[in-house]
C-alpha cells in the first residue's frame, strides 16, 4: 500500500484517490448520492418544472399512506351524492370498520328497505371510492332502550309488574 518513508500528505493523498478517486471502490449508496447530486443541479434537466398542488398532494398522501382515510372521510362526507337526499334525510354513515360501513337509520323500516338496496349501494361506493376498502354495508336500525344500565338500574329481573 503505502512506503513507510512515505510523508504523511502523500499517504493521505493516496488514501483518498483509493477511495473516492474509483467510483467501483465507492459503496452503493455513495454512488446513487452522486448521481442524484449530477441529475438535480443540471438547469433544465429532468424532473425541474413545477409541478401543480394537486400532483404534489397526490404524491405525498400516496407516499405517506393516506389514500385510505382519506377516500374513507371522503365517503362519509359525500353519502348524500351516494344514495340520493331522501334516502340521506333518514340514514347517516356512522363507522367504516374492517372493511364494513356502518350505516344509522331512522327506523326499522328504512333499515330493511336498504338491506334490499345494499348490491346498489356497495357497488356504487366500490366504483367511487376503491381506496376506501369497503367491502360490505350494515344497516342498522334504532337501539332499543336498556333497563340494564343507567344510575337507578338494580340487579334481577327488572320492572316487570308495570307491564300490565
Amino acid at each position: 500500500m503505502t512506503e513507510p518513508n512515505e510523508p504523511e500528505h502523500v499517504a493521505v493523498y493516496l488514501r483518498f484517490r483509493r477511495i473516492f478517486g474509483d467510483p467501483a471502490v465507492r459503496s452503493a449508496t455513495a454512488r446513487k448520492r452522486r448521481q442524484r447530486v449530477e441529475g438535480s443541479s443540471v438547469p433544465f434537466g429532468d424532473d425541474r418544472d413545477p409541478h401543480g398542488i394537486s400532483d404534489v398532494l397526490d404524491g405525498l398522501t400516496t407516499k405517506m399512506g393516506w389514500t385510505s382515510p382519506l377516500a374513507r372521510s371522503e365517503l362519509l362526507a359525500s353519502w348524500s351524492e351516494i344514495v340520493g337526499d331522501e334516502i340521506a334525510a333518514h340514514t347517516s354513515p356512522t363507522s367504516i370498520e374492517n372493511g364494513v360501513l356502518t350505516v344509522s337509520c331512522d327506523s326499522t323500516a328504512w333499515a330493511t328497505q336498504l338491506r334490499l338496496m345494499r348490491s346498489t349501494v356497495t357497488t356504487t361506493i366500490a366504483s367511487r371510492y376503491p381506496d376506501a376498502g369497503v367491502e360490505s354495508v350494515r344497516f342498522e336500525g334504532p337501539g332499543v332502550p336498556s333497563w340494564k344500565r343507567g344510575p337507578r338500574s338494580i340487579p334481577g329481573r327488572g320492572p316487570r309488574d308495570t307491564y300490565g
